[in-house]
Parts: C-alpha cells; structure tokens; sequence
C-alpha cells in the first residue's frame, strides 16, 4: 500500500483537502485553512477538477477512483446516502430505515458527520424530518448552496 499524501485546492467554501494512497482519494474535505499545498498529482487534480465540473452545474456525479474506510455500519450509511438522486432529498429517519435499521437515526447522523468524501458521498442530501437544514460537516450555509446548486441544474443534467 502506497503511504496517504494530500494536496490542498482552493474551495469557494474555503479550501478542500484530497488525501490519496496512489491513485486512490480516501478523503475529500472541506478545510478552514491551509499552511501549505501539499503534493498536487494527476489523480487530486482529477477529483478537484470534477469537483469545481459540479460546482459550476455540469456534473453531477462524480468518476475518480475513490475509498471508504469505515465501520460496517457508516459503510452502510454512506451507501444509501450515495442511492439519493442529484436534486432530491432524504430524511434522516429515511436513510436509517433504507438501511433495515429504523431506531438508528442518529447513528446516520453520527455516520454523516464522519463522512470523509464530502460532496461525493452527498450528505449534504440529508435534513431533518420536519424539512429543516440541520447537521452539516461543510457548515450550513455550504448546504444550503449544494441544495440550492442540485435544484437549478437537476432538468439540466438529467
């Protein structure tokens, strides 16, 4: 296994940090700050390229190769949040009975905040059950701008 590098992209919500074992991203994270830029490769400058592809509304998926490490259960949760279309929205309550766990509401929530693919695994997709934006790792403003984003290109990009 090839040790984990990282580069650091400037982000309209700040900057965004790709962490990568060879070709692989196995983090892609919004960050406040940074020091330094870290090692820039073709691979994170794919994934960042994708990503600013989706922020400017002509993508809405995402094709660079990428890994979950997590427990069975955030596994679980990550997957069904990746099953919610570009446009739409899932509560929390309907992402833990999606997963056969109906009490485990928050444990997503929990499983969200430990979301280390942010905007490809889209939790920013999920809100609470009354319709509220609640729980945010990006912050919420930052979800409300990928919801606002997803709204006005969905009919685009179908």
């Amino acid at each position: 296994m090839s040790p984990v590098n990282f580069a650091i992209y400037p982000f309209p919500f700040g900057f965004l940090r790709i962490d990568y074992e060879g070709d692989t991203i196995i983090f892609f994270d919004k960050v406040d700050q940074a020091e330094c830029h870290g090692q820039r490769t073709e691979w994170s400058d794919k994934a960042y390229q994708e990503l600013i592809d989706y922020l400017e509304g002509k993508r809405k998926d995402f094709s660079f190769k990428y890994k979950l490490n997590g427990t069975d259960f955030q596994q679980k949760v990550w997957r069904a949040l990746s099953e919610i279309p570009y446009g739409e929205t899932r509560t929390y309550k309907e992402i833990a009975i999606a997963i056969g766990q109906p009490n485990a509401t928050r444990a997503v929530g929990n499983a969200n905040n430990k979301n280390p693919m942010i905007v490809v695994i889209p939790c920013h997709r999920v809100i609470g059950s009354d319709g509220k934006l609640i729980g945010y790792a990006g912050g919420l403003e930052m979800k409300k701008a990928l919801l606002r984003l997803e709204a006005e290109h969905s009919e685009i990009l179908r």
